[in-house]
Order: structure tokens, then C-alpha cells, then sequence
């Protein structure tokens, strides 16, 4: 489980270096257009959930502290945490990126320190984007 959770990150940190440190160059708008990007993550989470999705959906059903606790505090529990992470903070991420690419065009000294928001924090990194959207649309 070790070598699966430190290996994990690679599936997507080519595309936040994409993103965050060449977000205008033709091959990172190109290569994020594709939702392939999240799709390695995504299947690795699966075949590490599929085979415990009954014990898990108990737990995930009718959520408890003490469930969630037990469920994530295992070497198997944290990997797939870790992994859900991963692939849904890149889908968010990838969502951001097209979308100011598209109609928001906040500038790139603004849209990577939030990416890395997205990358460190997720859901802090994406209210973020959201109010420099919001602060811009407001100006416009």
C-alpha cells in the first residue's frame, strides 16, 4: 500500500505542473481539454474501493466521526482517501483552468497561486477562484 500511495501522485502532477506553470502554452490547453487527464486517478480509487464498497458504504451511509475515523485510519483507508483526493481536486482544478481559459481570462499570476489553492487545499483553493471570478465579472 505504501508504494501504491507514494506513486499515486504521479498520475496527476504532470497536469497541475501543466496548469500552474504553463498555462498558455498551446499542448497544456490542449492536453486539459481532454477529461482523460482524471481518468487514471479515477480508476485507480475504483479498483481499491470496488473489492470494499460494502464494508465502505456502511460507514458512508450513515456517517459517524468514529466511522470515518476508522475507515481512514488504516494504510489501505488513507491510500484510497488520498486517491479520491487526488482525482477529484484535479477534476476541480481542470474545471477552474478550462473555465477561465474560456470566459473568466483572469490572469496567469492570479489563476496559478489559486491552482495551487486547488492543489494544497481543495475546496479553500476553489472559493477562491470562485471570488476572483465573481470580483471580476463584478468590474466588467
Amino acid at each position: 500500500m505504501e508504494t501504491i500511495f507514494s506513486l499515486s501522485s504521479l498520475l496527476v502532477m504532470p497536469f497541475w505542473l501543466l496548469m500552474i506553470a504553463l498555462p498558455n502554452w498551446r499542448w497544456t490547453q490542449r492536453v486539459m481539454r481532454s477529461l482523460w487527464v482524471v481518468v487514471p486517478a479515477a480508476v485507480l480509487y475504483a479498483v481499491l474501493i470496488v473489492p470494499n464498497a460494502a464494508g465502505a458504504l456502511a460507514d458512508l451511509a450513515n456517517p459517524t466521526l468514529a466511522g470515518i475515523q476508522a475507515l481512514l485510519g488504516s494504510a489501505e483507508g488513507a491510500t484510497v482517501g488520498w486517491i479520491h483526493f487526488l482525482a477529484f481536486d484535479l477534476f476541480v482544478a481542470r474545471w477552474a483552468y478550462l473555465e477561465n481559459q474560456d470566459t473568466t481570462h483572469l490572469p496567469w499570476w492570479v489563476m496559478s497561486p489559486t491552482l495551487f489553492l486547488v492543489l494544497m487545499f481543495g475546496p479553500l483553493g476553489l472559493v477562491v477562484y470562485l471570488a476572483a471570478r465573481g470580483v471580476k465579472k463584478m468590474r466588467e
